[in-house]
């Protein structure tokens, strides 16, 4: 059964002894919560890349900024920020996309106290998913720094998967050995999986969705499929999938991933959900 599966991959890779190079790694630095979701927003906003270079990239960025973000950048002005900022790049995103960022975060602190208030505000009841809140974060974020169209905020309503932003969710709102979480006024029900190429190539295998394109549409089908295997917690497998496809080589790893996709490996549509939460146990 693929919940078995699931709840085993869980158990043995959701660790913190996994986390290694992970840009999650950055936000066990600070207790802080108004210091932990400033670095938590840069360092998914440049978790694309090569590892190494994200790391370094990540690291770079907080140096500018210091060990105590959210009162560094409440008290800084902006042409300071963006001179800090000057001749900072990762791959196609500049110094300047990241001051922009650290701006309206600082602005947006500074009115509600902190970024998981404004977001949790966000949110409407009727909401199946983060996402028409996580568009009209986006776009204040975008405002309060004039940022719009930055590489670091891209916009879910234009179909994108907005993986990265997803996985600032996914760390600021779950709490386990992985996600510190915080964001206690978002429920994680309402989370979507942060939709990575490996992610997607798991989804078709596992048969929770046949699109080709990594979107949104996607995203949403894939979390549905987990939805009824975990209706409390779907992106809770998130980071532990995430780690089959990098440790592919170590024994344990390969044999939970044979475990989860069976003998047809990784071929779409092998395997169809068939569970739903009522056949969970807790703890399980």
């Amino acid at each position: 059964m693929v919940t078995g599966a699931l709840e085993e991959i869980y158990r043995t890779l959701n660790r913190r002894d996994n986390v290694g190079v992970d840009p999650v790694g950055f936000l066990y630095r600070h207790g802080d919560l108004r210091d932990r979701e400033i670095v938590g927003l840069v360092a998914a906003g440049l978790a694309y890349g090569r590892v190494e270079q994200i790391h370094a990239s990540v690291e770079g960025a907080l140096e500018r900024i210091g060990s105590s973000p959210a009162a560094r950048l409440l008290g800084a002005e902006e042409r300071e920020l963006r001179k800090a900022f000057a001749g900072f790049k990762h791959r196609f995103t500049t110094g300047d996309e990241v001051a922009s960022l650290l701006i309206g975060a600082a602005r947006l602190q500074s009115r509600h106290g902190s970024l998981g208030a404004r977001f949790a505000a966000l949110v409407g009841p009727a909401d199946d998913t983060v996402v028409p809140a996580l568009g009209l974060f986006v776009r204040e974020l975008g405002a309060q720094g004039l940022c719009d169209g930055s590489s670091l905020l891209p916009v879910p309503e234009r179909g994108s998967a907005c993986k990265r932003l997803h996985l600032y969710l996914r760390w600021m709102v779950r709490r386990d050995d992985v996600d510190p979480g915080g964001w206690d006024g978002v429920p994680p029900s309402k989370l979507v999986v942060p939709l990575d190429v490996h992610m997607h190539r798991i989804g078709r295998a596992l048969g929770f969705t046949e699109r080709k394109q990594a979107d949104l549409k996607a995203a949403l089908e894939i979390t549905e499929a987990f939805r009824r295997v975990s209706p409390e917690d779907p992106v809770k497998y998130d980071f532990a999938i995430t780690r089959l496809g990098i440790e592919r080589r170590d024994e344990t790893v390969s044999a939970l991933g044979r475990r989860l996709l069976g003998p047809a490996g990784d071929r779409p549509g092998s395997h169809r959900v068939r569970e739903t939460g009522s056949d969970q146990r807790k703890g399980a």
